[in-house]
């Protein structure tokens, strides 16, 4: 996707928030279907877990349709999203953290393995991708994953983030470097 076309889709995605806030139901629909998809792949990466993917991607759209009447467009309706995304992760994992989990199965973890659909066009790679990514510190992996799979500029990324973009920039750089490395480039 150049640019331009990003752009474009921030731009709409970002009207479409705005007619939302002031009352237009199809917009609100409209909205998260246009965004949905990046969504549901930064939490899945950020969380290390695409079985949760959908309930944190469901969550985030919850909470960002209760705040859109304070969605004001000084970034695009997409940062604020992943913004949001990024805080319920963060709140999904803390919660988890502080639960002990209990399975009924004793060999839970052979059993999960077992249940996943297999053969799918392009499933192989989106393991190993998911596997280089787990390799990562976690600052890096979201710096990587907001400016090489959803194309976030570098000065969204760092909004998102919470940090400044040189950091940002200097957490793909290192990422990147990691891939390499760990791919024997």
């Amino acid at each position: 996707m150049t640019d331009t076309d990003r752009l474009t889709r921030d731009t709409h995605a970002t009207r479409l928030a705005l007619a939302a806030r002031d009352g237009d139901v199809d917009a609100a629909e409209r909205f998260v279907r246009s965004l949905h998809r990046d969504v549901w792949r930064f939490v899945a990466h950020l969380s290390r877990d695409p079985q949760v993917a959908d309930d944190l991607t469901q969550e985030t759209f919850l909470r960002a349709l209760g705040a859109l009447r304070r969605f004001q467009g000084r970034s695009s309706a997409r940062t604020w999203l992943l913004t949001i995304a990024r805080r319920a992760v963060v709140d999904s994992s803390r919660y988890a953290a502080s639960r002990p989990r209990l399975y009924a199965v004793p060999d839970w973890e052979s059993m999960a393995e077992r249940s996943q659909p297999r053969g799918l066009p392009g499933f192989d790679d989106g393991v190993a991708l998911g596997q280089l990514l787990d390799t990562l510190p976690e600052e890096r992996r979201e710096a990587f994953v907001l400016t090489q799979l959803l194309g976030l500029r570098y000065a969204e990324a760092a909004q998102v983030s919470g940090c400044a973009v040189g950091t940002v920039r200097s957490r793909v750089a290192r990422a990147r470097a990691t891939l390499i490395e760990d791919l024997g480039g």
